[in-house]
């Protein structure tokens, strides 16, 4: 059992400890990650020791340090939502619901899905499941408020998005597999493994995390004003490609900003940097869905 103690509730340990006993889960070790360690070495121990189930308890970032220490390792892992975003945990259908999804997940199935390794210029090689982007998508969230996330939740993002709508356009160079390169004046630009926001709006609507590839999207409204549409259109279900907008997809894409950038992966702001090149492996991860 992985966990960040600063994201579980009251009564969180005995409730996973009883439904483990339930299912006959004994010597259960508990781990929790630190602000120096998000959960690199837990889950290099759990490896180790070839438990039968890592349990991820924690944001969006534990969840993503934890499957990259353990992509290819065969070890399952369950994904229990703990935090602001919980991507991952929407996208593969769990209930944000601490009882329920320990019934999900420890009575559920296994599925491989993939994960993304991911490089650039002033960051080390890593991995993401969920999504990686730059500019806009970065800025807001790192400028949403701690505080605000503590007691709205989400909702601090739409906060920070409203703050940060005039965000400069950067020039990014798309390059994707051994197609030529395209050129676009962007907002943002996100690659995800997943397309599912909160609230269920599809930002990348056919990504799917066990189809062996990687979707970037390019949103580019070129004025304040033209976000409102932009912003219904997603809420609808209704985005279609056009200049305020291009989806693209590939096995590796990389894109090149012409200027330093913000850049965040799965929801943890990163370095600053001109670069994100991410190259999907296929069913690298063992995960328990319901």
């Amino acid at each position: 059992m992985i966990l960040n103690p600063i994201k579980i509730p009251d009564g969180f340990r005995s409730t996973v400890d009883a439904a483990l006993t339930e299912r006959g889960f004994t010597g259960t070790v508990w781990l929790e990650t630190t602000e120096e360690d998000p959960g690199s070495t837990m889950a290099k121990k759990a490896a180790a020791e070839g438990v039968d189930l890592v349990v991820v308890a924690g944001g969006d970032g534990t969840v993503r340090v934890v499957c990259a220490e353990l992509a290819g390792s065969g070890i399952p892992i369950a994904v229990l939502p703990a935090g602001t975003g919980n991507l991952l945990a929407r996208n593969l259908g769990i209930s944000l619901d601490l009882e329920a999804a320990l019934a999900e997940l420890l009575d559920g199935r296994e599925q491989r899905i993939d994960s993304v390794k991911i490089q650039g210029d002033q960051l080390d090689s890593d991995r993401f499941v969920v999504m990686a982007g730059l500019g806009l998508d970065a800025a807001i969230i790192a400028d949403a408020p701690d505080g605000l996330k503590k007691h709205v939740g989400w909702a601090a993002y739409v906060v920070s998005t409203l703050r940060n709508l005039n965000h400069p356009f950067v020039r990014v160079e798309i390059t994707i597999d051994d197609l030529p390169p395209v050129r676009r004046r962007a907002r943002t630009v996100v690659i995800g493994n997943v397309g599912t926001l909160q609230a269920n709006i599809p930002l990348l609507p056919d990504a799917k995390p066990d189809d062996g590839l990687i979707d970037l999207v390019v949103l580019a409204p070129r004025r304040v004003s033209h976000w409102p549409r932009l912003a219904l259109s997603l809420v609808l279900k209704r985005m279609q490609e056009g200049r305020h907008i291009e989806r693209f997809t590939g096995h590796t894409i990389q894109v090149k900003a012409a200027t330093t950038v913000r850049r965040q992966l799965d929801g943890d702001e990163i370095s600053t940097g001109h670069i994100l090149t991410a190259t999907v492996d296929p069913e690298a991860l063992l995960v328990r869905i319901p």
